[in-house]
């Protein structure tokens, strides 16, 4: 048994709680890399499974983001990629609901797009996504570091390692669950709780949505056209769209198919256009 934290927490589990979290090379989900992972599963009947894993992102870590985490190029360069342990990570969250500060916000929306580029299906459907963040911001509105210094009354000193950060949010749950004793005492409840303070969306969700099988824009001037039409009628503003950089990696593959699809010529739009 851990003694950092209270493995019976003041909630019963029907299934495994896993909570996360990541150091990446920055803050954009559908471009920057996870560098390191934690995961601290608790079962129903309080058992403890808890691991950290560092991963080669593939690309340079930046300097601002080394200053947040402390960790460098040098240190991931011998470790594996994300794609070697997808699977295995796939597997140990397969029967897990999840849990993290700001996982609603940055750790689930990078994690899915890990899983997407290694090619291993993870689904988000079916399970209850409890975020302490939202829980926090939503009674408190502060960091971390703070709920730290509130809930457990002392200094987060491990701030920004992976192990640490999880390890101490796993603690504020707790904290939270017997400070608001307003707050839903089930996984259902606490769920539907943080998805009515921050629907969970991807990257790619905030883009587009499925209508019939088509893809259908979600901003800009096209809103609620589909993209093969824009693609047909417009095809400079994809083109455009796809130069912008801000992006998901999804649209910007979406797009250059349907801009193949309609026979569309590359153009050189600095803004974008209008019809």
């Amino acid at each position: 048994m851990l003694d950092y934290l209270p493995m019976k927490l003041p909630i019963s589990l029907d299934r495994p709680l896993v909570f996360l979290d990541t150091e990446t090379t920055g803050l954009k989900a559908d471009r920057d890399r996870i560098v390191e992972l934690a995961v601290l599963r608790i079962a129903p009947d309080g058992d403890v499974f808890e691991r950290v894993r560092r991963y080669n992102p593939g690309i340079p870590i930046p300097q601002e983001a080394t200053e947040i985490h402390g960790i460098t190029d040098a240190d991931v360069a011998e470790e594996p990629s994300f794609r070697r342990t997808a699977v295995s990570l796939s597997k140990l969250l397969a029967p897990c609901d999840l849990a993290g500060f700001n996982l609603r916000g940055f750790d689930l929306p990078i994690l899915l797009e890990e899983f997407r580029r290694a090619g291993v299906r993870f689904e988000v459907e079916g399970r209850r996504l409890i975020d302490m963040q939202v829980i926090f911001h939503t009674e408190e509105r502060r960091d971390l570091s703070a709920a730290v210094g509130m809930y457990l009354g002392r200094d987060h000193d491990d701030a920004h390692a992976a192990m640490g950060d999880v390890r101490v949010t796993a603690e504020v749950f707790g904290a939270q669950l017997e400070r608001y004793r307003h707050l839903p005492r089930d996984l259902d409840g606490l769920d539907a709780y943080c998805e009515r303070a921050r629907p969970f969306q991807t990257p790619f969700d905030r883009w587009f949505r499925d209508q019939e099988g088509s893809l259908v824009f979600n901003l800009g001037e096209h809103k609620g056209k589909a993209l093969a039409e824009v693609a047909e009628r417009v095809p400079d503003y994809l083109e455009w769209m796809m130069r912008t950089g801000d992006i998901p990696e999804r649209v910007r593959e979406s797009a250059a198919q349907a801009l193949a699809a309609s026979g569309a010529a590359d153009g050189s739009w600095d803004h974008p256009p209008s019809e």
